[in-house]
Formats: C-alpha cells, sequence, structure tokens
C-alpha cells in the first residue's frame, strides 16, 4: 500500500507540473502575439491572461510581472521552446562548433541567425520600440545588445582557430562586424518586409559575413555566393 501510495502521489505531481507548463505555454504565446500586435507598453497583464484564458493572478504568480514576461517570451523566441539550454548548446548551433573551415563555420553561423530571425526578430522590434519608452524594456535591450555581441564573439573566435581572418581585421573589429550582421532586423527587413527566400537571405548573410571577415582566397570555399 505504501509503494502504490508514494506511486500516485508522483502521478499526481507529474499532472500538476504538466498542467503547470500548459498554462505557462499558453501565457507566453498569448504575451508574444500580443507584445508584437499591439506593443508592450499597451499590452496589460489582464489582456494576457484573457487571451490565454487564464485569470490575471495566473499570469502573476507565473511570471511575478510583465518584464519578466517579456523576457521568458524573448527567451523561448530565441531558443525555440522553453528547455534550460543555452543556444549554443542546442542541436541547431551544433554545426558552427563541427565546421571544418573558417567559411564553414560563418555559413553554419548565417543559418542559425536565419534560424533566430524567423523566430525572434517580431518580438526584438518590439523590444526595441518598447526600449524608447519603458526603462525595464530598456535594460532587456541592452542586455540583448550585449548577448549578440557575446555571440559574435564566440564565433569569431572560434573561427580564428580554423584559419585567418581578412589582412587588416583585428579581433575586436571582426566581432563589431559578425555583431552588426547577426542582428535579426535584417531578417525582418529583408524576409518580413521585401519577401526575400529565407534560403535567398541565409546565402546573402553567409556571403557577407564570409567577405567581410575571411581572406580573399578563402571567402568563396565553401557554400552559395551572396545574393543580393
Amino acid at each position: 500500500m505504501v509503494k502504490d501510495r508514494q506511486q500516485r502521489r508522483r502521478y499526481q505531481s507529474a499532472l500538476r507540473q504538466d498542467s503547470a507548463r500548459r498554462t505557462r505555454q499558453a501565457i507566453v504565446a498569448a504575451a508574444a502575439d500580443l507584445f508584437v500586435e499591439r506593443g508592450y507598453a499597451a499590452t496589460s497583464l489582464t489582456d494576457i491572461a484573457t487571451a490565454a484564458d487564464v485569470a490575471r493572478p495566473t499570469v502573476f504568480a507565473a511570471f511575478g510581472s510583465k518584464p519578466a514576461l517579456l523576457r521568458e517570451v524573448l527567451d523561448q523566441a530565441l531558443a525555440g521552446d522553453d528547455a534550460p539550454v543555452p543556444v549554443a548548446d542546442r542541436p541547431w548551433f551544433r554545426p558552427v562548433w563541427e565546421a571544418a573551415t573558417p567559411a564553414a563555420v560563418l555559413d553554419a553561423y548565417a543559418e542559425v541567425c536565419t534560424l533566430i530571425g524567423g523566430r525572434a526578430a517580431p518580438i526584438f522590434e518590439t523590444v526595441r520600440r518598447a526600449a524608447d519608452v519603458v526603462p525595464a524594456a530598456t535594460e532587456l535591450w541592452e542586455t540583448l545588445q550585449g548577448n549578440r555581441r557575446a555571440g559574435a564573439r564566440m564565433v569569431v573566435e572560434h573561427v580564428r582557430t580554423l584559419g585567418p581572418l581578412r589582412p587588416g581585421l583585428d579581433g575586436e573589429r571582426a566581432v563589431d562586424v559578425l555583431w552588426l550582421l547577426n542582428d535579426p532586423a535584417h531578417f525582418d527587413a529583408l524576409v518580413r518586409q521585401r519577401g526575400w527566400a529565407r534560403d535567398a537571405f541565409r546565402d546573402w548573410l553567409a556571403g557577407m559575413m564570409r567577405d567581410a571577415l575571411l581572406p580573399a582566397e578563402t571567402s568563396r570555399s565553401h557554400g552559395a555566393p551572396a545574393a543580393w
């Protein structure tokens, strides 16, 4: 009987955890839609609760505040889910680490940037606009910029373990350039606004990265040429 009760408690606990996770995901999905559609400042926790079909206290209990919810929306857009796994450790980032040449690293990183842009470009733009008027969003926007630069540095350092950068380009300038190019705003402008095909954007971005960072004799050694 003791064993049966323990099994029943574990089962009930698992059900509660699953229900709580589904509730959190419904709130995140509703918040993402409303933040993008209406803007961060114009969206209230009550609006989000209504869209998620939960009570407002449920939203507050799950996330604590609207800025914390915005951060969670952004984190899940970047990662693709709510698992506590850093972007650089995700399976879809692995080709960057497994690439055998500098050009292949940048081609793989362009695919990563394209994937993230497809998921996160709208919420990035939402945070950027909110940062002009909401201090909490300003702090989040600054964190985003720092994280993008850290990601660019990580990739540049990996590239340099496999081969040289373009003559005259030092490591810090290379990080600056890759930080500029890994901005999801480029995906938003060219794919969402101008109608580029996803693969055309990826090939263009890869070509821009290779041309900017690598010696001429290696910048075209892997992948398709850049497309304008």
